[in-house]
C-alpha cells in the first residue's frame, strides 16, 4: 500500500460516524438524527435496534428503510439512495441525506372522549345527546406511509402532538358506529365490549391510512343526560312496584311532598295560600291511599253505584291510562315523570309553581311549565285581578 493510500484510509477512518437513537422519552414516535450539514460519510456504521425501525430521506423523499440490526452503509445496503443520487466515482464522497428513527412499539393507555355530546336516535327516548370515553393502543406499522402523512407534511413527532388528529376521527367514526349498532339506550352498558369491537373496525381503516396499527380500542362509559337517566330511575320504581295505577298514584302523591317541601312558596302568597296548598295535598294524599284504608260506612244521602253488569252482558273497556311524561327539577333535583292530568292538579292545588324548569321526550330542554303548549293559562300573574268592592 503506497503513502498516500495509507493518508486517505486514516483520513476516512475520522470520518467514519455510529448513527443511532437511544430512547428516553415515553411518547416520542418520530427522532431526527442530527447530521452535520447532512452529510453521511460512506462506510458509517447504523444501529437500528428492537422496536425502531430507520428511514433515510433524500430531498424531502423517502427512500432506505432499515428494520433493527447493524448496517455499515455502502452502495449495496442503500441501494434506493445510490439510485436516487447516481454517484459517479462509486459512491466514494461523503453523501447528504437525512435520517429519521421511528419507535415501532405499542403506545397503549391512549385517552380519547367526546368534548361535545353526541347526538343519536334512541327508539326509547327519541333524540338523545351522550357522551362517551375510553382508551386506545397503536403503533407505527408502515414508517415510510407515516412520514409522508404525517410527519413530512406536518412535522409531527410525538403522541400529544398526533392524538388531537386522532381523537376527532375516533369521535367522528364511532358516532357512526353507535348509530348503526342500533343498540337501545338501555342497553349500552351491556355492549361495552361489542361496541368497542365494532368501533374498532371502523377506526382501523383510519388509522391504516396515516401507516399506524390501531392494536386496542375500548369504550370505558357511555353517559346518558340527566333527564333520560331520570326517567330511566323512575321506570325502575314503577318495575318495583309493579304495573297498576294505584300504586303509580301512590308513587306521584309521595314526590307530591318532596317538591312541597322544596318549593315552599310554589308561587303562592300569603300564609292562607300555603294553608290551602297543604289541605290539597292532605286530599290528594287521602285519594291516592284510600285503597289501603279500612273501609268507613257512607255518608247520609250517599248514592250506591250503579250494580255491575249481568254475567254475560259486555263490559264497557276500560279507559286508555294516560302516559307519563313530565319530569319536573327543583332545586337541582329531579322529580317524576308525570301524567298531564297530575301535572295540572298539582299546579292548580299550589303544590308546583308555573315557572318550575320541566321536561319530556321530545322536548328541546328545560324550559318553565307555562311556557309549554297546553299551559300557557296556569300563570296567575296572566290572569287579571278581580274589580275591587263598591264603598259604602
Amino acid at each position: 500500500m503506497g503513502l498516500l493510500d495509507n493518508i486517505k484510509q486514516q483520513i476516512g477512518s475520522q470520518f467514519i460516524e455510529i448513527i443511532q437513537w437511544l430512547d428516553e422519552s415515553p411518547d416520542t414516535l418520530v427522532y431526527r438524527f442530527p447530521v452535520y450539514n447532512q452529510e453521511i460519510k460512506m462506510g458509517a456504521q447504523l444501529t437500528v435496534r428492537e422496536n425502531q425501525a430507520a428511514l433515510f430521506v433524500n430531498e424531502g423523499k423517502a427512500a432506505d428503510l432499515f428494520v433493527p440490526g447493524r448496517y455499515q452503509l455502502s452502495t449495496q445496503n442503500v441501494p434506493i439512495l445510490t439510485t436516487l443520487r447516481g454517484w459517479k466515482y462509486g459512491f466514494q464522497s461523503p453523501f447528504k441525506a437525512e435520517v429519521y428513527f421511528f419507535n415501532t412499539r405499542l403506545f397503549t393507555d391512549l385517552k380519547w372522549g367526546t368534548t361535545n355530546p353526541v347526538m343519536m336516535r334512541d327508539a326509547d327516548f327519541g333524540m338523545i345527546r351522550i357522551r362517551a370515553f375510553g382508551t386506545y393502543a397503536m403503533k407505527i406499522a408502515d414508517p415510510k406511509k407515516f412520514f409522508e402523512t404525517i410527519v413530512g407534511t406536518q412535522g409531527l413527532t410525538s403522541t400529544e402532538e398526533i392524538t388531537g388528529q386522532l381523537r376527532s376521527i375516533i369521535l367522528s367514526r364511532l358516532s357512526d358506529a353507535i348509530a348503526e349498532a342500533k343498540i337501545p339506550a338501555l342497553d349500552l352498558a351491556a355492549r361495552y365490549d361489542e361496541l368497542s369491537e365494532f368501533g374498532k373496525g371502523k377506526l382501523a381503516p383510519e388509522f391504516g391510512g396515516f401507516g399506524l396499527d390501531l392494536s386496542k380500542f375500548f369504550i370505558e362509559n357511555i353517559s346518558l343526560p340527566e333527564e333520560v337517566e331520570a326517567a330511566i330511575d323512575q321506570r325502575s320504581k314503577l318495575g318495583v312496584l309493579g304495573d297498576k295505577m294505584a300504586q303509580y298514584t301512590q308513587l306521584q302523591a309521595a314526590d307530591a311532598i318532596k317538591i312541597a317541601a322544596a318549593n315552599p312558596s310554589g308561587g303562592l302568597a300569603g300564609a292562607g295560600a300555603g294553608l290551602g296548598a297543604g289541605m290539597a295535598i292532605g286530599g290528594v294524599m287521602g285519594q291516592a291511599f284510600q285503597p289501603m284504608m279500612a273501609p268507613q260506612a257512607p255518608p247520609p244521602g250517599y248514592a250506591a253505584p250503579a250494580p255491575p253488569p249481568a254475567p254475560g252482558a259486555a263490559a264497557p273497556p276500560p279507559p286508555a291510562p294516560a302516559s307519563a311524561r313530565w319530569s319536573l327539577a327543583i332545586e337541582g333535583k329531579t322529580y317524576g315523570p308525570y301524567t298531564d292530568e297530575a301535572l295540572k292538579q298539582m299546579i292548580a292545588a299550589g303544590q308546583v309553581a308555573p315557572a318550575t324548569l320541566a321536561w319530556h321526550p321530545g322536548a328541546a330542554g328545560w324550559a318553565p311549565i307555562q311556557t309549554f303548549p297546553g299551559f300557557e293559562g296556569t300563570n296567575p300573574g296572566a290572569v287579571p285581578p278581580p274589580p275591587p268592592p263598591p264603598a259604602r
